[in-house]
């Protein structure tokens, strides 16, 4: 473990222990704290162990935290923190100037979670999950996708999972209703979507709300005021992205679950934002950088 990775994981337990540490133990609370569970989630996606028990025998060697749970302890532990997790995202965004953006980008990836025509049957996430087509990628996969509201350096806003079939536009209308305060706190709000948010209907839900919509023309259409720029900045998304499943390993989840998959792209999603964090505090030269934290 680098010296950079100690002080951000050092820096990310306090600022959960501080912040968020609740008393929602009856009796006895549990010999790892829910700051440190935290603090050892982000630290097994910064460093890429998509096995449970590998990452926890490493972690033993290590010596990075006094107590470790069995595999199947950390593993009850981290599905029950998923309310925890998304907190502890929110609170990270909220401790950054970049959360005051009032600039939005908004883009949907794929989430497999089975390969096999007998997982697609059997899963107990049928019906949640199901098939769709990645069109940047020309593939079709089984699971589900990943809706990514976020700062143009990638500190995540909103994000949701939800059926592949299901239309974008609707997944983010529901996105916007449920965090409605958000939008109005930021007047003159832009989103920075591509072509599949494209609607009238859409964009005049979104005028209503005082989102203006930012998006690549159709062929059949004129240019969009604005779309000159869209092409640098259509790149920082996808860079999110490559970050998420690149870096994150997103797509190597291993969530079998409804809970273990929505914790495990969340545990990703907390640690890319407790990165952001931590260069935003440190005054590194490059938010999104986990180059110092990922050996």
């Amino acid at each position: 473990m680098t010296n950079d990775l100690d002080t951000l994981l050092t820096a990310l337990y306090v600022k959960v222990d501080d912040e968020l540490e609740a008393s929602r133990w009856m009796g006895r609370p549990p010999q790892l704290a829910d700051a440190e569970l935290v603090t050892l989630a982000v630290a097994q996606a910064l460093l890429g162990f998509h096995s449970e028990t590998r990452w926890l025998r490493y972690a033993h060697l290590a010596a990075m935290f006094p107590y470790l749970p069995q595999q199947s302890g950390y593993n009850k532990r981290l599905k029950a923190a998923l309310p925890l997790v998304k907190k502890a995202i929110r609170m990270l965004a909220v401790d950054t100037d970049f959360w005051f953006d009032n600039h939005w980008i908004v883009d949907s990836t794929p989430v497999p979670c089975g390969m096999s025509r007998p997982t697609a049957k059997r899963s107990e996430m049928v019906g949640w999950a199901g098939y769709g087509y990645c069109a940047s990628h020309s593939r079709f996969f089984w699971g589900l996708r990943l809706y990514l509201v976020c700062a143009p350096v990638g500190m995540p806003i909103l994000w949701a999972l939800a059926n592949p079939k299901m239309d974008e536009r609707e997944v983010l209308q529901s996105m916007l209703d449920v965090e409605a305060g958000l939008v109005t706190d930021r007047p003159g709000l832009l989103l920075i979507s591509d072509k599949g948010f494209a609607s009238k209907e859409f964009e005049n839900d979104l005028a209503m709300r005082g989102i203006e919509l930012l998006r690549p023309s159709f062929k059949r259409e004129k240019k969009r005021k604005g779309e000159r720029l869209l092409k640098s900045v259509r790149q920082l998304i996808e860079s999110v992205n490559d970050t998420l499943k690149g870096q994150l390993g997103l797509e190597q989840h291993g969530g079998r679950t409804h809970e273990g998959v929505a914790v495990r792209v969340a545990q990703r999603i907390l640690a890319m934002a407790a990165t952001i964090w931590h260069n935003h505090k440190t005054g590194a030269p490059i938010m999104r950088s986990l180059i110092a934290f990922d050996h």
